[in-house]
């Protein structure tokens, strides 16, 4: 990583605008590779409301330095600006100073895409339904779930360096369908000893929270769609609210699935009793444990007797991929979907 000077890249377009930052995607303009260029949203810069995100830019600048560009699944951080105005690069009046971040565009599509493409009828759960939840193409893998094995990969590092990543939902994972490869941007929301998120009148947070994240945005208890318009929404995003009360929900749904085997049902309710108990005391307990999970919910999908139906309805949600919205994103529809297309 090195201090940047932005007059090195060319903005080519928003990508989106959230809580507290503005990404925008460049060019570098002497190697042509595509950037991701972030600075704190520009109404808050332009009230002088962007402290604590400064302070949320440096620690993720740290974060980055010292261990987030060595953990494979983690979208580099390539540089960062002084604290400066930039108003001439971005063509703005903020006459503001604050740290601007160049990091590498992520390929692949985001396991859920912009909420606010929703309005356009884009299917932006697609991602986090096709390759996350049901990943039918993986029925008779020896890897059947890539994706929740490399975010576990991926925590298990940050954990035993004294960090905790939470906020790991799938709007913060990018997927490279066609060789099952994620990478994780904007890893932020940092628990360690010096940062402790916990809402006030709460429990603390520990690594239980990112198990719960796993069991609640990469854990289908029901079976697969047997039509396409099950893979278009997003599943399961409302915000967590209270921890206990959403693991006691997830125990309840799980208890009440028709679809559910023996062994499903028994190994689920371990799972989620043992992290609402917060009463796991290893990282590789938890993992074990888990994959016995999904190793289960393989074997109910690999049995259904609507398997053919689902696998139908798989791929034609997957032709979906082909639209015009996914252009915006590092990711070439007709190669990825000819590699994945399913019997």
């Amino acid at each position: 990583m090195e201090i940047v000077q932005l007059d090195r890249y060319e903005l080519t377009g928003l990508q989106g605008s959230g809580a507290d930052y503005e990404v925008r995607s460049g060019r570098d303009r002497n190697t042509g590779e595509e950037v991701v260029i972030k600075r704190p949203v520009p109404q808050m810069i332009s009230r002088r409301m962007h402290i604590s995100v400064e302070q949320r830019t440096e620690r993720t600048i740290r974060l980055h330095e010292e261990l987030a560009n060595s953990i494979p699944q983690v979208c580099p951080m390539l540089g960062y600006t002084d604290q400066d105005n930039h108003d001439d690069f971005f063509g703005d009046g903020l006459e503001q100073e604050y740290r601007v971040t160049v990091s590498q565009r992520a390929p692949g599509i985001p396991l859920v895409g912009d909420p606010r493409a929703r309005i356009l009828r884009v299917p932006i759960g697609l991602g986090q339904n096709l390759f996350a939840l049901f990943p039918l193409q993986n029925l008779d893998s020896d890897d059947p779930y890539p994706i929740q094995r490399q975010l576990l990969d991926a925590e298990e590092q940050f954990h035993r360096a004294g960090y905790v990543l939470l906020d790991l939902g799938p709007h913060n994972v990018f997927l490279s369908p066609a060789v099952g490869r994620i990478s994780i941007i904007d890893p932020g929301a940092l628990l360690d000893g010096e940062n402790d998120r916990t809402p006030v009148g709460r429990a603390s947070q520990d690594i239980h929270d990112f198990f719960l994240e796993v069991l609640k945005y990469y854990t289908a208890f029901q079976p697969p769609p047997a039509e396409v318009s099950g893979y278009r929404d997003p599943y399961n995003l409302r915000p967590v609210v209270n921890f206990e009360q959403e693991l006691e929900d997830m125990a309840r749904g799980l208890s009440g699935e028709p679809t559910a085997t023996d062994d499903c049902r028994e190994t689920g309710l371990a799972v989620i009793g043992r992290v609402r108990d917060r009463g796991y005391t290893s990282f590789d307990d938890f993992r074990s444990d888990y994959t016995a999970l999904l190793e289960a919910l393989r074997r109910r999908n690999s049995a259904l007797p609507e398997l053919a139906q689902a696998r139908q309805a798989w791929s034609s949600a997957l032709e979906l991929l082909r639209e015009d919205h996914w252009t915006k994103y590092v990711f070439d529809a007709d190669r990825e979907i000819d590699s994945l297309t399913i019997d």
